[in-house]
């Protein structure tokens, strides 16, 4: 291994319920207590809304109404507005302590997205960013970033749409922002793109962009739930 360079664990989830993730990542964010404990936690969710803390509150008889279509609703601490998880797309949580890249949540958020833009390109589509978080195809989102960052780790993180069923975005104004569209590596490029073809992939991009070493990490027994 070369020296400097910060060592990440990659722990896949497979298909978790988005109230599971949120129990690891914070069994992950307390493993920073003790040091650093870098982690990539990679998962698919089963159908979910989630909403950040930018602005007022989603409204409640909203939240009921998309509950009705079969889908988890959950309120969350990371930035950002409403959105959808589901089957087919690539969700990203990387619980990172900034202090062994650079303490900047900024340069964070931009890291993040330069690394899905070069995944983009791999393939063959032309990603960028634009005023709004996330990164898009021409005026369509195709991953969504949404963190939270205490005392400079890092938690939630970034979902990008692989195969994903895009009808249930058209249920919310993905993250607030009106009169843009959503999108997937299926769409653009007309073919099945799996979750499990765009990892390595993902893992590639942001090793290079974070300038990290990944290694091989167990996957967790599940959290019980304390409630």
């Amino acid at each position: 291994m070369q020296a400097g360079r910060p060592v990440v664990e990659v722990v896949h989830l497979g298909l978790v319920s988005y109230q599971d993730a949120l129990r690891l990542q914070q069994v992950y964010v307390n493993r920073h207590r003790s040091g650093p404990a870098h982690a990539l936690l990679l998962c698919q969710h089963l159908p979910v809304y989630t909403t950040g803390i930018r602005h007022k509150p989603y409204p409640a008889n909203l939240l009921d109404r998309l509950q009705l279509l079969g889908a988890d609703v959950h309120r969350t601490n990371r930035g950002g507005l409403i959105t959808f998880h589901g089957p087919g797309q690539l969700v990203c949580y990387p619980v990172l302590n900034l202090s062994s890249f650079k303490k900047s949540v900024r340069w964070y958020v931009c890291e993040l997205e330069k690394t899905i833009i070069s995944l983009c390109s791999r393939f063959g589509i032309k990603a960028s960013t634009s005023p709004h978080t996330g990164v898009w195809v021409e005026d369509k989102k195709i991953c969504a970033i949404g963190i939270h960052c205490g005392r400079y780790v890092t938690s939630h993180g970034l979902a990008l749409n692989c195969n994903t069923d895009l009808s249930w975005f058209s249920y919310i104004v993905p993250c607030g922002i009106e009169g843009k569209g959503v999108t997937s590596m299926s769409a653009e490029l007309r073919r099945d793109v799996s979750v499990e073809e765009t990892i390595p992939h993902l893992l590639d991009a942001f090793r290079a962009q974070f300038n990290c070493q990944l290694v091989d990490g167990q996957t967790p027994e599940p959290v019980e739930d304390s409630g």
